[in-house]
Protein backbone atom coordinates (compact mmCIF):
# COMPACT_ATOMS: atom_id res chain seq x y z
CA UNK A 1 0.00 0.00 0.00
CA UNK A 2 1.07 3.73 -0.72
CA UNK A 3 -0.15 6.01 1.62
CA UNK A 4 0.36 9.76 2.34
CA UNK A 5 -1.29 11.95 4.84
CA UNK A 6 -5.04 12.30 2.72
CA UNK A 7 -4.79 9.17 -0.02
CA UNK A 8 -4.99 5.83 0.24
CA UNK A 9 -3.99 3.52 -2.98
CA UNK A 10 -3.90 0.03 -2.59
CA UNK A 11 -3.89 -2.96 -5.51
CA UNK A 12 -5.12 -6.32 -4.33
CA UNK A 13 -6.05 -9.17 -6.84
CA UNK A 14 -6.28 -6.71 -9.89
CA UNK A 15 -8.69 -4.27 -7.79
CA UNK A 16 -7.56 -0.97 -6.78
CA UNK A 17 -9.22 0.83 -3.86
CA UNK A 18 -8.32 4.47 -3.98
CA UNK A 19 -9.15 5.97 -0.38
CA UNK A 20 -9.79 9.74 0.48
CA UNK A 21 -8.53 9.42 4.11
CA UNK A 22 -8.76 12.69 6.58
CA UNK A 23 -11.89 11.80 8.37
CA UNK A 24 -11.25 14.95 10.81
CA UNK A 25 -12.02 17.41 7.86
CA UNK A 26 -14.49 14.78 6.46
CA UNK A 27 -12.29 13.83 3.90
CA UNK A 28 -12.04 17.02 2.00
CA UNK A 29 -10.53 17.78 -1.35
CA UNK A 30 -7.34 20.17 -0.80
CA UNK A 31 -4.64 20.39 -3.31
CA UNK A 32 -2.67 16.92 -1.74
CA UNK A 33 -5.61 15.32 -2.49
CA UNK A 34 -5.61 16.95 -5.63
CA UNK A 35 -1.91 16.06 -6.60
CA UNK A 36 -1.73 12.45 -5.85
CA UNK A 37 -5.04 11.76 -7.17
CA UNK A 38 -3.81 13.13 -10.19
CA UNK A 39 -0.93 10.37 -9.78
CA UNK A 40 -2.92 7.50 -8.97
CA UNK A 41 -5.39 7.87 -11.47
CA UNK A 42 -2.24 8.07 -13.99
CA UNK A 43 -0.97 4.42 -12.11
CA UNK A 44 -4.22 3.14 -13.11
CA UNK A 45 -4.62 4.02 -16.34
CA UNK A 46 -1.16 2.47 -17.36
CA UNK A 47 -1.66 -0.50 -15.56
CA UNK A 48 -3.77 -2.87 -17.88
CA UNK A 49 -3.28 -5.62 -15.04
CA UNK A 50 -5.98 -3.21 -12.72
CA UNK A 51 -9.45 -4.32 -13.74
CA UNK A 52 -11.78 -2.60 -11.96
CA UNK A 53 -11.50 0.69 -9.41
CA UNK A 54 -13.10 1.05 -5.88
CA UNK A 55 -13.02 4.96 -4.68
CA UNK A 56 -14.27 5.52 -1.08
CA UNK A 57 -13.65 7.66 2.02
CA UNK A 58 -12.15 6.57 5.53
CA UNK A 59 -14.04 7.75 8.56
CA UNK A 60 -17.91 8.12 7.50
CA UNK A 61 -17.19 10.07 5.22
CA UNK A 62 -16.54 10.22 1.26
CA UNK A 63 -15.28 13.47 0.20
CA UNK A 64 -16.87 16.95 1.79
CA UNK A 65 -15.58 18.91 -1.19
CA UNK A 66 -12.82 21.69 -1.77
CA UNK A 67 -10.93 23.06 1.20
CA UNK A 68 -12.60 26.91 1.57
CA UNK A 69 -9.89 28.14 3.71
CA UNK A 70 -7.23 27.32 1.55
CA UNK A 71 -8.78 29.15 -1.96
CA UNK A 72 -9.24 32.09 -0.18
CA UNK A 73 -6.29 31.73 1.07
CA UNK A 74 -4.92 31.11 -2.33
CA UNK A 75 -6.13 34.48 -3.91
CA UNK A 76 -6.32 33.50 -7.73
CA UNK A 77 -7.61 35.58 -10.06
CA UNK A 78 -9.54 34.53 -13.72
CA UNK A 79 -6.32 33.60 -14.97
CA UNK A 80 -5.26 31.66 -11.95
CA UNK A 81 -8.89 29.85 -11.48
CA UNK A 82 -8.67 28.85 -15.12
CA UNK A 83 -4.81 27.31 -14.91
CA UNK A 84 -6.76 25.52 -11.42
CA UNK A 85 -9.18 23.65 -13.51
CA UNK A 86 -7.48 22.99 -17.08
CA UNK A 87 -4.52 21.16 -14.74
CA UNK A 88 -7.47 19.54 -13.05
CA UNK A 89 -9.41 18.50 -16.05
CA UNK A 90 -6.14 16.88 -17.85
CA UNK A 91 -6.48 13.64 -14.95
CA UNK A 92 -10.09 14.02 -14.73
CA UNK A 93 -10.79 13.64 -18.30
CA UNK A 94 -8.34 10.04 -17.83
CA UNK A 95 -11.05 8.97 -14.90
CA UNK A 96 -14.01 9.37 -16.44
CA UNK A 97 -12.99 7.47 -19.80
CA UNK A 98 -10.97 4.95 -18.17
CA UNK A 99 -11.99 1.18 -20.01
CA UNK A 100 -12.46 -0.30 -16.08
CA UNK A 101 -15.25 -0.05 -14.00
CA UNK A 102 -15.03 2.65 -11.52
CA UNK A 103 -17.48 2.09 -8.39
CA UNK A 104 -17.93 4.55 -5.87
CA UNK A 105 -18.61 3.74 -2.20
CA UNK A 106 -20.52 6.92 -0.61
CA UNK A 107 -21.17 7.11 2.62
CA UNK A 108 -21.58 10.16 4.86
CA UNK A 109 -20.75 13.74 2.74
CA UNK A 110 -20.47 13.26 -0.88
CA UNK A 111 -20.82 17.54 -1.38
CA UNK A 112 -19.03 19.93 -3.66
CA UNK A 113 -16.33 17.94 -5.79
CA UNK A 114 -17.05 14.91 -3.65
CA UNK A 115 -20.54 14.72 -5.50
CA UNK A 116 -18.91 15.10 -8.68
CA UNK A 117 -16.19 12.86 -8.04
CA UNK A 118 -18.72 10.46 -7.21
CA UNK A 119 -21.10 10.71 -10.30
CA UNK A 120 -17.96 9.77 -12.69
CA UNK A 121 -18.14 6.57 -11.24
CA UNK A 122 -20.05 3.87 -13.72
CA UNK A 123 -21.79 2.63 -10.16
CA UNK A 124 -22.38 4.40 -6.94
CA UNK A 125 -23.02 2.54 -4.34
CA UNK A 126 -24.39 4.69 -0.78
CA UNK A 127 -25.23 3.78 2.77
CA UNK A 128 -28.38 5.31 4.50
CA UNK A 129 -27.07 7.94 5.40
CA UNK A 130 -25.37 9.08 2.76
CA UNK A 131 -25.91 12.78 2.02
CA UNK A 132 -25.26 14.14 -1.91
CA UNK A 133 -24.85 18.25 -2.13
CA UNK A 134 -23.77 20.01 -5.26
CA UNK A 135 -22.79 23.00 -2.59
CA UNK A 136 -21.06 25.50 -5.00
CA UNK A 137 -24.06 28.15 -5.28
CA UNK A 138 -23.87 28.86 -1.88
CA UNK A 139 -20.24 29.55 -1.88
CA UNK A 140 -20.85 31.99 -5.69
CA UNK A 141 -19.52 29.32 -7.43
CA UNK A 142 -20.37 26.94 -10.39
CA UNK A 143 -20.13 22.89 -10.19
CA UNK A 144 -17.06 21.53 -11.39
CA UNK A 145 -15.21 18.46 -11.22
CA UNK A 146 -17.01 17.46 -14.88
CA UNK A 147 -20.66 17.86 -12.88
CA UNK A 148 -21.71 19.79 -16.23
CA UNK A 149 -20.85 16.28 -18.43
CA UNK A 150 -21.83 13.97 -16.12
CA UNK A 151 -24.67 14.90 -13.64
CA UNK A 152 -27.30 15.81 -16.80
CA UNK A 153 -26.75 12.71 -18.31
CA UNK A 154 -27.51 10.72 -14.98
CA UNK A 155 -31.05 12.63 -13.56
CA UNK A 156 -31.66 14.92 -17.24
CA UNK A 157 -31.11 18.43 -17.71
CA UNK A 158 -34.22 19.90 -16.01
CA UNK A 159 -33.29 17.71 -12.28
CA UNK A 160 -29.28 18.64 -12.68
CA UNK A 161 -30.77 22.27 -13.15
CA UNK A 162 -32.51 21.93 -9.42
CA UNK A 163 -29.80 20.07 -7.90
CA UNK A 164 -27.15 22.93 -8.68
CA UNK A 165 -29.19 26.18 -8.55
CA UNK A 166 -30.60 24.76 -5.19
CA UNK A 167 -28.10 23.56 -3.63
CA UNK A 168 -29.62 21.47 -1.36
CA UNK A 169 -28.98 18.20 0.25
CA UNK A 170 -30.21 15.35 -1.17
CA UNK A 171 -30.89 12.01 0.76
CA UNK A 172 -29.82 8.47 0.32
CA UNK A 173 -33.50 7.12 -0.14
CA UNK A 174 -34.06 10.49 -2.49
CA UNK A 175 -30.86 9.84 -4.38
CA UNK A 176 -31.75 6.11 -5.51
CA UNK A 177 -34.52 7.42 -6.57
CA UNK A 178 -33.15 10.00 -9.26
CA UNK A 179 -30.56 7.50 -10.43
CA UNK A 180 -27.60 8.95 -8.96
CA UNK A 181 -27.47 5.80 -6.26
CA UNK A 182 -27.96 2.07 -7.75
CA UNK A 183 -28.07 0.70 -4.36
CA UNK A 184 -28.23 1.61 -0.67
CA UNK A 185 -26.17 -0.71 1.74
CA UNK A 186 -25.52 -0.25 5.97
CA UNK A 187 -22.09 1.44 6.39
CA UNK A 188 -20.73 -2.17 7.60
CA UNK A 189 -21.37 -3.36 4.16
CA UNK A 190 -20.36 -0.83 2.10
CA UNK A 191 -16.88 -1.89 0.87
CA UNK A 192 -17.43 -5.42 0.84
CA UNK A 193 -20.07 -4.79 -1.42
CA UNK A 194 -18.37 -2.46 -4.02
CA UNK A 195 -15.38 -5.21 -3.22
CA UNK A 196 -17.72 -7.47 -4.40
CA UNK A 197 -18.83 -5.35 -7.65
CA UNK A 198 -14.81 -4.62 -8.59
CA UNK A 199 -13.39 -8.43 -7.94
CA UNK A 200 -16.14 -10.05 -10.26
CA UNK A 201 -14.79 -7.50 -13.13
CA UNK A 202 -11.44 -9.56 -13.00
CA UNK A 203 -13.13 -12.31 -14.71
CA UNK A 204 -14.69 -10.02 -17.62
CA UNK A 205 -13.08 -9.38 -21.17
CA UNK A 206 -11.72 -6.16 -20.44
CA UNK A 207 -12.54 -5.54 -24.63
CA UNK A 208 -15.93 -5.81 -23.74
CA UNK A 209 -15.57 -3.98 -21.18
CA UNK A 210 -14.12 -1.32 -22.40
CA UNK A 211 -16.03 -1.52 -25.74
CA UNK A 212 -19.48 -1.03 -23.66
CA UNK A 213 -18.42 1.74 -21.89
CA UNK A 214 -17.05 3.77 -24.89
CA UNK A 215 -20.40 3.31 -26.90
CA UNK A 216 -22.67 4.09 -23.30
CA UNK A 217 -20.47 7.63 -23.22
CA UNK A 218 -21.13 8.36 -27.21
CA UNK A 219 -24.86 7.00 -26.84
CA UNK A 220 -26.63 10.22 -25.48
CA UNK A 221 -25.98 12.16 -27.92
CA UNK A 222 -25.04 10.02 -31.37
CA UNK A 223 -27.46 9.18 -33.76
CA UNK A 224 -29.00 5.18 -34.47
CA UNK A 225 -27.36 4.83 -37.56
CA UNK A 226 -23.55 6.03 -35.85
CA UNK A 227 -24.09 3.51 -32.45
CA UNK A 228 -25.28 0.60 -34.85
CA UNK A 229 -22.34 0.99 -36.43
CA UNK A 230 -20.14 0.92 -33.27
CA UNK A 231 -22.02 -1.74 -32.44
CA UNK A 232 -20.90 -3.85 -35.54
CA UNK A 233 -17.49 -2.72 -35.11
CA UNK A 234 -17.35 -3.62 -31.41
CA UNK A 235 -18.54 -6.99 -31.21
CA UNK A 236 -16.48 -8.08 -34.35
CA UNK A 237 -13.12 -7.11 -31.76
CA UNK A 238 -15.36 -8.75 -28.78
CA UNK A 239 -15.85 -11.66 -30.53
CA UNK A 240 -12.12 -12.29 -31.29
CA UNK A 241 -11.14 -12.18 -27.71
CA UNK A 242 -9.62 -14.94 -25.89
CA UNK A 243 -12.29 -13.83 -23.42
CA UNK A 244 -15.14 -14.92 -25.85
CA UNK A 245 -14.08 -17.98 -26.75
CA UNK A 246 -13.68 -19.03 -23.20
CA UNK A 247 -16.55 -18.40 -22.12
CA UNK A 248 -17.89 -19.84 -24.90
CA UNK A 249 -16.24 -23.40 -24.02
CA UNK A 250 -17.24 -23.06 -20.32
CA UNK A 251 -20.92 -22.85 -20.98
CA UNK A 252 -21.21 -25.79 -23.69
CA UNK A 253 -19.39 -27.48 -20.59
CA UNK A 254 -21.67 -26.75 -18.17
CA UNK A 255 -18.66 -24.82 -16.32
CA UNK A 256 -19.04 -21.77 -14.49
CA UNK A 257 -18.45 -18.77 -16.64
CA UNK A 258 -15.84 -16.55 -15.62
CA UNK A 259 -17.45 -13.34 -15.65
CA UNK A 260 -20.51 -13.48 -12.86
CA UNK A 261 -22.41 -10.16 -11.15
CA UNK A 262 -22.58 -10.73 -7.84
CA UNK A 263 -25.99 -11.00 -6.44
CA UNK A 264 -26.77 -8.81 -3.26
CA UNK A 265 -27.63 -11.16 -0.30
CA UNK A 266 -29.94 -8.89 2.32
CA UNK A 267 -29.32 -10.15 5.69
Amino acid sequence: MSEVSALLFEVRDQVATITFNNPAKRNVFDAEVRERLADVVGQVRRDAGIRAVVLTGAGGHFCSGGDLRNIAAAGLDTAGWRHRMRSLHEWLHDLITLDRPVIAAVDGAAAGAGFSLAMMADFVLATPRATFCMSFLKVGLVPDMAAFYTLPRIVGVQRAKELMLSARDVGADEALRLGLVMELHAPEALLDRAQALATSFVGASPTAVSLIKRALEQAPGASLAALVDAEVNAQALAAATPEHREAVRCFLEKQPLPFVWPVDVKP
